[in-house]
C-alpha cells in the first residue's frame, strides 16, 4: 500500500531549512494567503530547472529520463524545462507563486527506482520549489511506493531577474531521490521566465519589501495599487545595456588595429607552412570525468607525457603540436604530445575500465573537421580513431601574431567513438575543444597554452604523470552538463569491458548487487 506524505511534514522541514539559511521564508510560508488580494494573474512562464547535474549523470549513467506533458529535456542529458506556468503576482510585495505543467520520470530497472515529479511550483515569497513525488523502489522483487503532494524540493535565493537563481536541495530531496547527502547540497541553478516577455514583465523583491524597490522612489511603499506597478518594474532597460555597452565591440577594434599595423608587415607568418607549435584544451565530456573519480566509479584520472588537466578535474591541454595550415585555404592539421588515463572499477587489483587517450589530432578545412586519438582499452590498442566530428563557428582561418586561435569548437561523437566509450549513441555532444597554434618560432600563445597553465591545478608540470581522483569523491559538474548519453545504459562498455558492463547494465554484478541489498534506497552521486 502506498505511503502518502502530506505537506505538513514537508512544511516543517522546509520552515527549519529557511531558519538555518536565513532567509525571509519564515514570514511568507506564515502568511502567503494574506498578499493574494494584491496578487495579478500570470500565465504562459517557462520554470528551467537540471535538479542537480550528478543526480543526471547518476541516473543516465544506469537508467534514463523521460519528459511528458509540457515538460521536455534539453540535450545531452540537460536540465529540465516545465511549461504553462500560471499563477499571480503579488504588486505590493513583488512576489509570484506559480504552477507548471510537466512530467518528468526518472527510473532504472538495474537499480530498482522509479521517480515521478509533476505539479512543480515555485513560490518567489516562500523562496522555494515544490512538486508532487511519487517513488517506486524495489528490493530484491519487493516494492515500495511513496507518495508526496509538495513537496519542497529546495530552497530558491530569489533574484529580481529570477534567472539561474541559486539553489539548495532540502532533506526531502534527498529522502525521495535516494541521497540523504543530498540535504543541503547546492542544486541547479533555477530561471523562471515568461515565454514571450511582456514590457511590464513583473519582477521580484524577495527580502527587502516594496519600500527598497529601485525604481519605485520615496511614495514606492505597499498600497500604492497596480496602477504604479506597470511603471516600476523594467526589465527591458537593463538586460540590453549590460552585456551590449559591457563588451564594447567598437572600442577594441581601432587599438587591436593601430597597434597590430606597425608590426604586420614586417613580420606576418606566409598563408601556408609548418606549425611551430601550439596546444589542444579538451575536456572529453565533464560528466565522464566526474564518473571515474566519482562514488560509483572511485577510480582515478591521470595525465603524463606533457598534458596537464585543470584544477578541479577539469580540463586537458596537450601539448608541442606540430603539423601544417594554410589560412587561404582555411585548412588546418594539428596532432598534440600528452596522454590521459581514465581508471575505475577496481576489484581484485584490477581494473574494469582502463581507458587511455593519447597521440592526439585535429583537422579542420573550411570549419568542419575531426578529431582523433589513439586508443588503448584494458590493453587493447587502437591507432588514429576518429572520436568526434569538428564544427567551428567560423569557417574562416586567421593568424593574429603568427597564432592562429579557434576557440568553442563543437565536438560529436562518432559511432567510432560511441564503440570506445560503450553505448553511447554517435551526435552526443562532448566538451567543446580549443585550438591554438603557432606559425613561427617567435610566436606567443595565449595563456594557458604551452606555458602549462590550463588552469592550473594537478599535472601542471609538463611531463609529470598526475593524478585526480582515487578517493571515491565526486568532482564538478555544472548546469548544462549531462551524462555521455542522454537515453539507455551510459555505462562505458569497451572501457569496463564485457564482464562488467554486463553486470551493471543487467544489475547482476556481485558487489553492487550487494551494496545495494544492504542499503533501503540506492545511492546516487553527490
Amino acid at each position: 500500500m502506498p505511503v502518502r506524505r502530506r505537506r505538513s511534514t514537508a512544511l516543517a522541514a522546509a520552515v527549519t531549512t529557511a531558519a538555518a539559511l536565513g532567509a525571509t521564508a519564515l514570514a511568507a510560508l506564515g502568511g502567503a494567503t494574506t498578499a493574494s488580494a494584491a496578487g495579478a494573474p500570470l500565465s504562459d512562464y517557462e520554470l528551467t530547472w537540471g535538479i542537480k547535474q550528478s543526480y543526471r549523470t547518476y541516473v543516465g549513467m544506469f537508467g534514463s529520463f523521460t519528459a511528458s506533458e509540457g515538460a521536455t529535456q534539453a540535450a545531452g542529458n540537460g536540465a529540465f524545462t516545465f511549461t504553462d506556468g500560471t499563477g499571480t503576482y503579488d504588486t505590493a510585495a513583488h512576489t509570484v507563486d506559480l504552477g507548471f505543467q510537466g512530467k518528468v520520470v526518472s527510473a532504472s530497472a538495474a537499480h530498482g527506482f522509479e521517480i515521478t515529479l509533476t505539479d512543480v511550483r515555485f513560490d518567489s515569497a516562500a523562496g522555494e520549489i515544490t512538486a508532487d513525488v511519487r517513488k517506486v523502489a524495489t528490493v530484491d522483487g519487493t516494492s515500495t511506493t511513496t507518495e508526496g503532494d509538495d513537496v519542497p524540493l529546495a530552497t530558491v535565493e530569489v533574484t529580481r531577474r529570477m534567472t539561474d537563481m541559486a539553489t539548495t536541495l532540502t532533506a526531502e530531496a534527498g529522502e525521495y531521490l535516494g541521497n540523504a547527502g543530498y540535504a543541503g547540497a547546492a542544486g541547479d541553478p533555477l530561471t523562471v521566465a515568461r515565454k514571450t516577455q511582456p514590457s511590464t514583465e513583473p519582477t521580484t523583491e524577495p527580502t527587502t519589501g516594496p519600500t527598497t524597490d529601485p525604481t519605485s522612489g520615496p511614495t514606492g511603499k505597499p498600497g500604492t495599487g497596480p496602477s504604479t506597478e506597470p511603471t516600476d518594474p523594467k526589465p527591458t532597460d537593463p538586460k540590453p545595456t549590460g552585456p551590449e555597452t559591457t563588451p564594447g565591440p567598437q572600442d577594441p577594434s581601432p587599438t587591436a588595429s593601430t597597434s597590430a599595423s606597425p608590426s604586420t608587415p614586417a613580420s606576418a607568418a606566409p598563408a601556408k607552412g609548418e606549425i611551430a607549435d601550439g596546444t589542444l584544451g579538451w575536456g572529453v565530456k565533464e560528466s565522464f570525468r566526474s564518473y571515474v573519480v566519482g562514488s560509483i566509479a572511485k577510480g582515478r584520472v591521470t595525465v603524463s607525457g606533457g598534458a596537464v588537466q585543470a584544477a578541479g578535474n577539469g580540463a586537458f591541454t596537450f601539448k608541442n603540436a606540430t603539423g601544417t595550415y594554410d589560412t587561404d585555404a582555411d585548412k588546418l592539421t594539428a596532432a598534440f604530445e600528452g596522454a590521459v588515463n581514465f581508471k575505475g572499477h577496481q576489484s581484485g587489483g584490477t581494473y574494469g575500465l582502463d581507458l587511455t587517450l593519447s597521440n592526439l589530432k585535429a583537422t579542420l578545412d573550411g570549419g568542419t573537421g575531426k578529431l582523433s586519438a589513439d586508443v588503448n582499452s584494458l590493453g587493447e590498442q587502437t591507432e588514429g580513431v576518429v572520436l568526434a566530428d569538428l564544427e567551428a563557428e567560423s569557417g574562416d582561418l586567421k593568424a593574429d601574431g603568427d597564432v592562429i586561435t579557434v576557440d568553442g569548437v563543437a565536438a560529436t561523437l562518432t559511432d567510432a567513438g560511441a564503440k570506445v566509450f560503450g553505448n553511447y549513441p554517435a551526435g552526443t555532444a562532448l566538451d567543446a575543444v580549443d585550438l591554438s597554434v603557432a606559425l613561427s618560432d617567435e610566436a606567443h600563445l595565449p595563456s594557458g597554452g604551452s606555458g602549462g597553465s590550463a588552469g592550473g591545478g594537478a599535472g601542471s608540470t609538463g611531463g609529470t604523470a598526475a593524478t585526480v581522483g582515487g578517493t571515491g569523491t565526486t568532482t564538478g559538474g555544472s548546469i548544462g552538463g549531462g551524462s555521455l548519453a542522454s537515453t539507455g545504459s551510459d555505462l562505458p562498455g569497451p572501457a569496463l569491458g564485457a564482464a562488467a558492463g554486463l553486470a551493471v547494465v543487467a544489475g547482476a554484478g556481485a558487489v553492487l548487487a550487494t551494496r545495494r541489498r544492504r542499503t533501503r534506497e540506492q545511492q546516487p552521486a553527490e
